[in-house]
């Protein structure tokens, strides 16, 4: 069928809207017809260089109508609504043991920008435009997913608002209430409040943690922190971060959590911590940073652990997202900026300044 899409034709350059051909779905498919979609720093990224081919289709924040469902989906039907969210292959250890996100084929599967058997879904003409990104390549009109990554949601809220549910949102959030699991009253301090870490700081309020330290380089971000519930609020250049966080809690923080990717900041996270305290690290570094970390630090019971999409079942976790957020305590609205789809070069412009916090896209 036809469809519009944003097509990066080469790495870095600006998003092309323009016609392509989708296949129709396949007996384990779900054709979605695309709402509304996030534009999350990981399209950036893949857009900068990423680890696939080129031309691409990306996109993993999708959230829209299902079309057609192939023979073999069970769960889902014409008119539903639906949100996307990563690709697992569902048979692997890591799978059954409930653990998704650590699937043994999620680069694969999620960027590989290619179906499981290694097939493309979209044409331009006769030539492959690479899409399959999460499992969805969501930036377009309509979208193939497989039923695995396609989550039913409930239909009186704008699907604008539940796009970024399928990334963003519940990995920041499920970093802290999946990961981390704080207790009432533990402290926290998360580095870097985009729209990962203040769905972490959300989280944390709903968890109970306080004090909740916001660092991170914008003020407009900090105050944006404060808030959504972060008790402080510290200016990254502003001293020493360490030495500031051990002093606002007494000898250092229960939980730290990284959503910048930068090894100096997941250092200044580890350091940050009181004996026997936890540092989640979710950003994308590049392939070959290295952590290092001082050894007596470590011995005395500190852990780091590497976090993927908040440890989430999306099935399972985004519906808890929703109600959390229908009874006040999770107000993802705060977050989201809606461009139309016209303007997603705007948009990603806009995000890489830091002027807005999660851009979403309006396909309408």
């Amino acid at each position: 069928m036809r469809i519009s899409a944003a097509v990066v034709p080469e790495r870095n350059h600006p998003f092309i809207i323009k016609p392509l051909e989708l296949d129709a779905p396949r007996p384990d498919e779900v054709l979605v017809r695309i709402v509304a979609a996030g534009l999350c720093h990981t399209d950036l990224s893949e857009r900068a260089g990423g680890r696939g081919p080129f031309p691409a289709v990306l996109g993993h924040e999708g959230a829209g109508i299902v079309e057609r469902v192939g023979a073999g989906v069970a769960s889902l039907q014409p008119g539903d609504h639906v949100v996307l969210s990563y690709l697992s292959c569902g048979h692997c250890r890591n799978c059954l043991r409930g653990k998704p996100a650590y699937c043994d084929h999620h680069m694969a599967y999620n960027f590989g920008r290619r179906r499981p058997d290694g097939s493309t879904t979209l044409r331009d003409g006769a030539a492959a435009v690479y899409g399959s990104f999460f499992g969805q390549s969501s930036l377009a009109t309509y979208a193939l997913a497989s039923e695995r990554n396609t989550v039913k949601v409930r239909t009186d809220l704008p699907l604008e608002l539940l796009a970024p549910l399928g990334c963003g949102v519940q990995t920041g959030a499920g970093a802290v209430l999946n990961t981390l699991h704080p207790f009432p009253g533990s402290s926290i301090a998360v580095f870097g409040v985009g729209s990962v870490g203040l769905s972490a700081v959300m989280a944390a309020v709903v968890a109970g943690c306080t004090p909740i330290i916001a660092i991170d380089v914008r003020s407009t971000r900090l105050a944006l922190a404060r808030e959504l519930g972060a008790t402080q609020a510290l200016e990254a250049s502003a001293g020493d971060l360490v030495e500031a966080i051990r002093a606002l809690t007494g000898g250092g923080t229960d939980y730290a959590l990284d959503t910048t990717g930068r090894p100096e900041v997941m250092r200044q996270a580890f350091e940050s911590l009181a004996t026997l305290g936890v540092c989640g690290v979710i950003g994308g570094a590049p392939p070959d940073a290295e952590l290092r970390l001082p050894y007596s630090e470590l011995l005395m019971g500190r852990t780091v652990r590497g976090v993927v999409q908040g440890d989430s079942t999306p099935a399972l976790f985004i519906p808890e997202l929703i109600d959390l957020h229908l009874q006040g305590r999770l107000p993802i609205d705060r977050l989201i900026t809606v461009f139309p789809f016209a303007e997603i070069n705007q948009a990603a412009a806009a995000s890489e300044r830091g002027e807005v916090v999660k851009p979403v896209l309006r396909m309408g």
